[in-house]
């Protein structure tokens, strides 16, 4: 198949619904013919994702057990040291990871010493020579200043779903947060980590519009993480059907061919697939994982760092190295 190495910003919805609905095997085709054409297709990047404060959130994310209103098994935990994120990071990028992500269940950043505290995190993954992200909530203008001052390399803010589902999903905030967030991020020069959630209850519409809104954005997203929802119990979702790996397939491929140059990341959900499952999404157009300590994906369980490796091993796959540390070397 011949690939035009072009971006497109002008998808309509019928265009991305016709490719979502390809038969199955024609859509992956397409999907590994556009990625090999904009990446090297042998290469992953890991990605470690730590959750720097976990629960007690105010907001009402029906799929979220950190929201304060549900009755959970997730402990509440306050800000950790920043000695033991620096730590945390170091045992990462020893593991192989070039990404390092802190997360903080906020329902947006306050000025204050927690946000300090956050800023003196930034610097010290940055120093590490890792790419360092944040997804902290709702941020203003000058707060994405400060964290792109500090080093701060992506910011992760999620559609999570359509417009027109969004307020079926969460009532304490609206969609056009999402998008002013993301704004003030791309104001501010850091790159845009957002994409979205299947299993919420959504229609394939829904799933559809949601990736529209990012490959429709004047800058497609850097990173596209695709989440199968992982289902805590106390939850509103709870009792939602595991998500298909075909659908997951098919919305990794879409947003493979639809935001060519972007990493799309296989993000939540990967515990409960299997690895000829995980090599389907792969050959889709996947070329990024979260992984970390077995027990934890901020506060899902989540595949381990030596499972993972072996089964990049097995599919003939490697970590992408560190372009970040490797600039760093030669300055």
């Amino acid at each position: 198949m011949s690939i035009q190495k072009i971006l497109r910003y002008d998808w309509t919805k019928e265009e991305l619904l016709d490719l979502y609905n390809k038969p199955l095997l024609e859509l992956i085709y397409e999907a590994a013919s556009v990625h090999r054409a904009w990446h090297k297709a042998n290469e992953v990047q890991i990605s470690t994702l730590l959750s720097v404060k976990t629960g007690g959130c105010p907001e009402d994310c029906s799929y979220c057990g950190q929201a304060a209103r549900y009755h959970t098994n997730i402990k509440v935990q306050a800000l950790l040291p920043t000695e033991t994120v620096i730590a945390q990071a170091e045992k990462a990028k020893n593991s192989g990871s070039s990404r390092f992500c802190m997360a903080a269940a906020w329902r947006e950043v306050r000025d204050n010493s927690d946000f300090d505290r956050i800023l003196e995190m930034v610097k010290g993954v940055n120093a590490l020579g890792l790419e360092v992200c944040c997804t902290l909530g709702m941020l203003s203008e000058s707060q994405a200043q400060r964290l792109q001052e500090a080093g701060l390399y992506a910011y992760n803010h999620n559609l999570d779903t359509s417009e027109d589902y969004y307020d079926r999903i969460i009532s304490t905030r609206k969609f056009d947060n999402r998008i002013n967030t993301i704004n003030n991020v791309r104001k501010a020069g850091i790159t845009v980590c957002s994409g979205g959630i299947i299993g919420l209850g959504e229609s394939n519409e829904d799933r559809i519009s949601m990736l529209r809104t990012l490959a429709t954005m004047e800058k497609h997203p850097e990173s596209v993480p695709i989440n199968a929802l992982a289902r805590v119990q106390g939850t509103p979702l709870e009792n939602n059907a595991k998500v298909d790996i075909w659908d997951m397939v098919r919305m990794i491929a879409t947003a493979r061919i639809a935001m060519p140059a972007s990493m799309v990341r296989l993000s939540a959900g990967r515990i409960e697939m299997s690895e000829a499952e995980q090599a389907w999404c792969f050959m889709a157009g996947a070329n990024s994982i979260f992984t970390g300590e077995r027990e934890q994906l901020l506060v899902t369980p989540n595949p381990g760092v030596s499972e993972d490796m072996q089964m990049l091993r097995n599919l003939g796959l490697k970590p992408m190295a560190n372009k970040k540390a490797e600039s760093c070397n030669t300055n």
